[in-house]
């Protein structure tokens, strides 16, 4: 019996033993040893991954937004932004024409609409131009770079818009957008520069005076000119007044002599007259005549013309305007001195 309970008694103690030899590894990691820190150390934190993986969420954009199957398509023309309906450019000039439309469909107008060449003269235009993200109901300017023609004359292209699926938009009646210009090699000899270097001018007698303060010239202001006289014929049913590279010399001279010696006459500082000008500067012509205008501050080239037409102290400057003898002009201007000096020159070969 003692027996017995001395193996019960010794089964227990090695039980006991063995037990207590796991705790331990329940309760405890092994302390790290400096293998196991170097591979903790290995282990990439937030600081360590990757840029290619930082850059796997992609940056916000503006979303493009997704229009219905149903929605429907339409534009209304609102303006001319640049480039008028027969506005005179030099050849081979290049410009860009801007038109200003309105979104009158339910559709959304994204970068997958364009606007593109469809007939006539495509003036070296880009195979298409996309829009901008335009609601209905908003208005957008679209703006296309071209070039001139290189031969004088009317010249137009039309354009298109077309929709994601390539088909042509309406636009008001029609589905075009046009471009319609007046090309005029007389355009390359307006004065561009400041001084008198641009300008043909012989000094004394009867022709074309000297021009010797330091005046300046622009362009932009003889192409109103011409535009202003040309739409006021167009209005009454006339016929367009050619423009002549000689005449634009003469007038262009006669307004820097007028800028220079402050004088609003048709006479010239060295006793020239619009027909000896006209002769001096080449022109064969059976018929001259002219207007002149001065002021401070400056006219537009609109206005100048206005102040024609509208003058009642001398009818023959709306005469001038509105001649049927009178085929072709030039124009001249000239600034100094804070003051303006228009002069158009009228002629009949």
């Amino acid at each position: 019996m003692r027996k017995n309970l001395a193996l019960v008694f010794l089964f227990l103690v090695l039980m006991t033993s063995a037990c207590g030899a796991q705790a331990p590894v329940e309760t405890a990691a092994p302390t790290p040893t400096a293998t196991q820190t170097a591979v903790l150390v290995e282990i990439p934190t937030a600081t360590e991954v990757p840029s290619t993986q930082a850059s796997a969420t992609p940056t916000p954009e503006t979303p493009i937004p997704t229009n219905p199957p149903d929605c429907t398509n339409s534009a209304a023309f609102v303006a001319d932004v640049t480039i008028a309906d027969n506005d005179l450019i030099a050849p081979s000039t290049d410009f860009t024409k801007t038109w200003r439309i309105k979104n009158t469909g339910t559709c959304v107008w994204t970068p997958e609409y364009t606007l593109s060449h469809y007939s006539e003269e495509r003036m070296l235009a880009p195979a298409s131009v996309p829009l901008s993200v335009t609601y209905p109901n908003e208005t957008l300017d679209i703006s296309m770079d071209l070039t001139a023609p290189s031969v004088d004359g009317k010249h137009k292209g039309f354009f298109v818009i077309k929709n994601p699926a390539g088909l042509i938009m309406k636009i008001d009646n029609d589905s075009r957008l046009w471009v319609l210009i007046d090309v005029s090699s007389a355009l390359a000899s307006v004065p561009t520069s400041e001084g008198t270097a641009s300008i043909p001018v012989t000094g004394g007698g009867d022709g074309l005076a000297d021009a010797t303060c330091a005046f300046t010239v622009d362009a932009g202001k003889v192409r109103d000119t011409i535009i202003a006289v040309n739409n006021y014929r167009a209005q009454n049913g006339l016929s367009a007044y050619a423009i002549s590279e000689k005449l634009t010399q003469a007038a262009s001279a006669h307004a820097n002599d007028m800028a220079c010696n402050n004088s609003f006459t048709h006479t010239g500082s060295n006793g020239s007259t619009p027909a000896s000008r006209v002769a001096a500067s080449g022109y064969t012509a059976t018929m001259v005549t002219e207007n002149v205008y001065g002021s401070y501050p400056p006219l537009s080239g609109q206005g100048a013309v206005d102040w024609w037409r509208n003058d009642q102290t001398d009818i023959n400057h709306n005469l001038n305007l509105l001649s049927t003898t009178y085929t072709e002009i030039g124009v001249g201007y000239s600034f100094f001195n804070n003051y303006g000096y228009y002069v158009v020159v009228f002629a009949t070969p």
